[in-house]
């Protein structure tokens, strides 16, 4: 049972800057420690002291550096290495420490840095968040690089779209050689010096949020390194709020957005043996809401997280001390003048205890999710929709394409993003008509955050209740058989590019024995005009290329054409414009259905996404969908997301909400069990007297233990590891055959005594 077990698993972890304190001693299998500053041996030492397992993490892109920089390293200084943008103005994460461009100079003094990590012992080190932004690429140190590279004169990537899209590339291939050369240098040293396998992974936002977000990183391309173990999705409320537009309204889709997130993760581990963590953060970076809204989100995410049931490891919260000691809301008077302050009007308060004892529990649940027995209700088939790495570097387009105001200004003019704002639907409406209308306006669109061209064809599907896939293009030409398990796959090159003719032969492959693809596009993408490998061959944009590969017309109208056993069903749509009209969105989802119907796959419209997984049932009813009914389970069942797990036979799920129940039902033959654990259950025995339980959790938490017993409890007793009585509160209930215990932590093992 994964809630008692050896922290050798590495199942459940999370990142910290500070010193250990009791505030965080979470319970979880291994502690990150953070930066390669002076305190690292002493924090190091500290967190294994009380018995975790070591790992070190720290930033690739940026951090405390300035030894670096000032040319104490080396003698030379480095401030030359820092991204600039067009104006010249410097690309910085805070003041003093700059994004950097990963030059070879660089990865030899982060080698150096975290040799220090290896010899304190850590058994694995993480390099997070490797970023090249889109709006960078005028440093001196980026032209050495791009001259380099390219064997040609540096050029600014405003001038055309051929520099634009070189430079994107190289950028994200920049931090691929980085995280190369230092991945291979550092498990080289610990081999040679300790005879140890040092373990190197790779935190990174998801390629949906980096190609909002218009970052370069390389993503799917890290697959390729033999050097990397695996990664960690940096995805959070901060991440998945961000805004985008379905059915011609503009506002965060929080679970919808994380669940995109997430699945597009999954990918980067999909059939190579490495390991992915997930992580979820109780609160985000920016300081100005509630703790409400905080725990809201929370529950978003990580019920999107819970709805992939192949992942089951968990970086459960990144920096425990600010959820765990501060206060929020917290806007400092630098940042408040620019962000919407409506989650600002209570006064700033510590860690509300309910949820305090939520994340408890949600740190514990997460380490129970290797449930071998799960189904979707509904569509069991995979569907997909394909990014790519190459949606990344044709994120802005160059002058002269795009005139006029910019789209970002006026969406936040007619419409807020936060939720708690009134929206101008008269100025939204006219917005919407405007960029239906005009062309150069539509390009500002696609380039914008809200990134219309993929969310116009996830989105209408997601939101009526089928599970799709965001599916890695990439990997059809790495991997032999990819596409398997794909049934049917929406793609589009409007907004992505097949790097090599081989990706259309790996699809056409597919869909020849049996695959069925739907392809949105009209060949209006600027980018389709760059010095590429189909220009080359005399094609108009890629997917002329696909079509003639399958025996077909290079120009297809609108239709469904026979491949073998498959078929290619073709739209000649900017995926963009599904995003606006409801209409739009109604008749893409209409063809999808009958292209399943035709495949036996019946996609009955419905707005939840339900997965039963072993014996939790994670559930997430969605506004804006084909019905605003709840949802209803009726069984026997323990809610866990109630502080106690709350035993009901009866649970409705209104639009907009969530829900995490036990079944009992697929535990009817168990006599033991731990239903759920605010607290790290170390050991539990059961004997023919009664139970004894060990249970640790952080400090000042209102702890609750649930667990199935073959009889009823009539006494239970505890006391702390220094031998102090605890007090300690029971409950039992008869229909379940659990035991609910219940006491205040004070960051001490407690000894449970439970006797029948």
């Amino acid at each position: 049972m994964a809630y008692i077990r050896e922290k050798t698993e590495e199942l459940t972890g999370y990142q910290a800057g500070g010193e250990f304190r009791p505030s965080v001693d979470l319970g979880c299998d291994f502690v990150m420690v953070y930066g390669i500053d002076d305190t690292m041996p002493e924090r190091i030492r500290q967190y294994r002291e009380k018995g975790y397992v070591i790992h070190l993490m720290t930033g690739i892109a940026w951090g405390e550096y300035q030894d670096y920089l000032d040319g104490k390293w080396d003698g030379r200084k480095h401030w030359d290495e820092g991204q600039v943008e067009r104006s010249g103005k410097d690309v910085v994460h805070n003041p003093t420490v700059p994004y950097m461009v990963p030059t070879v100079s660089f990865s030899e003094y982060l080698t150096e840095r975290m040799k220090i990590a290896v010899d304190m012992g850590v058994e694995a080190i993480h390099v997070e968040e490797p970023e090249f932004w889109d709006r960078s690429g005028y440093s001196e140190a980026f032209k050495r690089e791009y001259e380099v590279y390219y064997r040609e004169p540096w050029r600014p990537q405003h001038e055309d779209l051929d520099v634009r899209y070189k430079s994107a590339k190289l950028k994200a291939y920049l931090y691929c050689r980085t995280i190369d050369r230092v991945s291979a240098a550092l498990k080289e040293y610990a081999k040679v010096k300790y005879q140890k396998d040092l373990r190197f992974y790779v935190p990174t936002h998801s390629l949906l949020n980096y190609t909002q977000w218009k970052i370069m990183s390389p993503e799917a391309a890290l697959i390729n390194l033999p050097a990397v173990d695996g990664y960690i999705a940096q995805i959070w409320t901060g991440t998945s709020r961000e805004a985008n537009v379905y059915n011609g309204f503009y506002k965060e889709r929080t679970f919808e957005t994380a669940y995109l997130e997430y699945g597009v993760m999954q990918e980067l581990v999909k059939g190579t043996g490495r390991r992915m963590w997930f992580l979820n953060d109780p609160i985000e970076d920016l300081p100005s809401y509630t703790w409400d809204n905080y725990r809201y989100n929370y529950v978003k995410t990580a019920t999107a997280s819970l709805l992939h049931p192949h992942i089951w490891h968990y970086e459960i919260c990144p920096w425990p001390h600010r959820v765990f000691e501060g206060c929020y809301p917290r806007v400092q008077p630098r940042i408040a003048e620019k962000i919407e302050t409506s989650f600002t009007t209570e006064e700033s308060k510590p860690i509300p205890q309910s949820y305090a004892t939520l994340l408890s529990s949600m740190f514990q649940l997460f380490g129970d999710m290797e449930q071998p027995g799960f189904f979707f209700e509904g569509v069991k088939e995979n569907i997909g929709v394909f990014m790519s790495d190459s949606g990344l570097f044709q994120r802005t387009f160059p002058d002269g394409i795009v005139t006029g105001e910019p789209i970002e200004e006026r969406f936040r003019a007619a419409l807020h993003k936060n939720s708690g704002k009134a929206v101008d639907e008269e100025a939204a409406s006219q917005l919407m008509k405007e960029i239906g209308e005009d062309d150069s306006m539509m390009l500002d669109f696609i380039q914008s955050a809200a990134f219309p061209q993929f969310f116009g064809m996830a989105m209408p599907l997601l939101k009526y209740g089928l599970p799709i896939k965001p599916v890695q293009l990439d990997n059809v030409r790495r991997f032999a058989g990819y596409l398997d398990d794909i049934s049917f796959a929406v793609l589009s090159y409007e907004y992505i590019k097949p790097e090599a003719p081989d990706v259309n032969t790996a699809l056409i492959s597919w869909v020849k024995k049996g695959g069925t693809l739907l392809y949105i596009g009209d060949g209006s993408d600027p980018f389709h005009q760059i010095s590429s490998w189909w220009r080359q061959s005399g094609y108009d944009n890629p997917a002329q290329h696909l079509f003639e590969m399958a025996g077909l017309s290079r120009d297809l109208k609108d239709g469904s054409y026979p491949v073998d056993q498959g078929r290619i069903i073709v739209w000649n749509m900017v995926p963009a414009r599904i995003c606006l009209e409801a209409a739009l969105a109604d008749s893409y989802r209409r063809l999808v259905k009958d292209a399943l119907a035709a495949e036996s796959i019946d996609w009955q419209y419905r707005n939840d996404l339900t997965l039963h997984r072993g014996p939790y049932i994670i559930s997430a009813v969605m506004d804006e969908s084909v019905t605003e009914e709840k949802k209803t389970f009726d069984g026997l069942f323990a809610d866990m997301l109630e502080n106690d797990y709350r035993i009901i036979t009866h649970k409705e799920i209104a639009p907009d909400e969530s829900a995490l129940l036990f079944d009992f039902s697929v535990i009817e033959d168990e006599e033991f069990r731990v239903i759920g654990t605010s607290a790290r259950v170390e050991s539990a025995a059961l004997t023919r007297d009664g139970l004894d339980l060990r249970l640790k959790t952080a400090d000042k938490i209102k702890a609750f233990t649930r667990v199935r017993l073959p009889r009823a409890v009539t006494q239970v007793s505890a006391k702390a590891e220094d031998g102090s009585m605890t007090e300690v509160s029971m409950e039992w209930d008869e229909t379940t055959r659990t035991l609910l215990v219940g006491y205040d932590s004070q960051a001490k093992a407690v000894e449970v005594t439970c006797r029948f």
